[in-house]
């Protein structure tokens, strides 16, 4: 019997982290307009520390047989983050910022696989990028409607992929990329547990996000199932 592709084999081992994730009581009420722009804004501030740690990462991983062949410039968002921000919190928003506990140790977690696991930062880079070239865009959609960003303009720019005219077509290729992905069985299982401590950390980021925004401790959010 034919083992299927690595990519599936991800996506569905992913499943339960990634519905834990966006089923959160954090990323619920800010998508269901319970929660105003300034929970979007600290949000969003929250992903650039997460983003930087990947982007930073990336430079030092571009000849890496493993990485390398991952780190697509069309899907880099750092510039967009901060042009949001920009938008979002103003003038010299960056010297104000501060990561919470969960974003802190996500970013670290990111760090330390760039520096020194190739493959285990493919597995953040899997769980973040393809994730906003997919549900990203819901959100996209969802702020432009419930606060009134420009569609596709300064506030929403992070989940606009303009050297992406294809979405679909796109991660096709990047799936691909995850089954021809260049090591060997063991070392594909510690792959899989790292994607889900990607979720894990994501999901603990909108735990103290929700603590943040409205003081009160996260709850579980609603199941979708």
């Amino acid at each position: 019997m034919t083992p299927p592709p690595f990519s599936t084999v991800i996506r569905t081992a992913s499943r339960d982290r990634h519905t834990e994730a966006e089923n959160s009581a954090f990323m619920g009420d800010l998508l269901g307009g319970r929660l105003g722009v300034e929970a979007y804004a600290r949000y969003t501030e929250q992903l650039w520390f997460v983003y930087r740690a990947l982007e930073d990462g990336a430079r030092a991983l571009a000849g890496d047989p493993v990485a390398g062949p991952f780190l697509r410039p069309e899907l880099f968002r750092l510039p967009e983050l901060e042009r949001d921000l920009d938008h979002l919190l103003g003038a010299g928003w960056s010297s104000r910022a501060v990561p919470l506990p969960a974003t802190a140790r996500y970013a670290d977690r990111v760090t330390e696989v760039a520096g020194g696991w190739p493959a285990g930062y493919v597995a953040h880079h899997y769980t973040r990028y393809l994730g906003d070239l997919s549900g990203g865009q819901l959100i996209r959609d969802i702020a432009e409607k419930t606060w009134g960003f420009r569609r596709k303009g300064d506030g929403v720019r992070f989940y606009v992929f303009e050297a992406i005219p294809n979405p679909a077509a796109f991660k096709r290729e990047y799936r691909a990329l995850l089954d021809d992905l260049a090591v060997g069985a063991e070392e594909r299982e510690r792959v899989l547990t790292e994607c889900a401590t990607a979720f894990e950390l994501n999901t603990s980021v909108f735990a103290d996000l929700a603590v943040a925004v409205t003081g009160a401790p996260s709850r579980p959010g609603p199941s979708r199932g």
